[in-house]
C-alpha cells in the first residue's frame, strides 16, 4: 500500500517534470494561474489527512488490502501531489537551473523526466521497505506516537499552506 501510495506522488512528480521539461508553457501559466484554489484545496486536504492520522489508532491486525483501496491510495496520492503548487514552481526552477526547459533536445528531457519518476519511486520504496521491515518490531505506544507526530506536522503543512494562500489573497 505504502508503495502505490509511493507510486502516485512520483507519477505527479513526473507529470510536472514533463511539463517543465518540455517548457510547456500554457500549462505551467494555467497551473501558476490556479495557484490560490489549487493551494486551498491541497491545504485542506493536508489539515483533513493531518486529524485523521492523529486520531488514528494502531491497527491490532495488518489492514486487508482490496483492489480499489489500491487504486484509491495511488490516486488519492497522485491528486494530493497535484494539488501542490509548490512542486511546478520546484521544477521549473530545477530545470531552469540545468538549461533544460524550451530549448532542450527531446532526449535530454525525455531522460530528466524519467530520472524524476525513478528517484521518486526509488525512495518510496525504501521508506515503505523500511515501515515494512521495521512495523513487526514497534509496539502499539509507539505506533500511537509515530501517529500522532504525523498527523501533527501533516496538520502544520496543511496550516502553513492555507496560510500562505490566504495571505496571497488578501495581496
Amino acid at each position: 500500500m505504502g508503495l502505490l501510495t509511493g507510486l502516485g506522488a512520483a507519477t505527479a512528480d513526473a507529470a510536472y517534470g514533463f511539463i517543465a521539461a518540455f517548457g510547456v508553457t500554457a500549462v505551467s501559466i494555467f497551473l501558476l494561474d490556479k495557484k490560490l484554489w489549487l493551494s486551498m484545496i491541497g491545504g485542506v486536504f493536508l489539515c483533513y489527512l493531518g486529524i485523521a492520522t492523529f486520531r488514528r489508532l494502531p491497527a491490532n491486525d495488518p489492514a486487508s488490502i482490496s483492489g480499489a483501496s489500491r487504486l484509491a491510495a495511488y490516486a488519492s496520492t497522485f491528486l494530493l501531489t497535484l494539488s501542490n503548487p509548490t512542486t511546478i514552481l520546484s521544477f521549473i526552477a530545477i530545470f531552469a537551473a540545468f538549461g533544460l526547459g524550451a530549448y532542450a533536445s527531446y532526449s535530454a528531457a525525455s531522460a530528466m523526466v524519467l530520472g524524476v519518476f525513478l528517484g521518486s519511486a526509488l525512495w518510496w520504496i525504501i521508506l515503505s521497505s523500511s515501515v515494512g521491515l521495521l512495523r513487526t518490531r514497534l509496539s502499539r505506544t509507539w505506533m500511537a506516537w509515530i501517529n500522532r507526530i504525523s498527523g501533527a506536522m501533516i496538520l502544520a503543512f496543511g496550516l502553513l499552506a492555507l496560510g500562505k494562500a490566504t495571505v496571497s489573497w488578501l495581496q
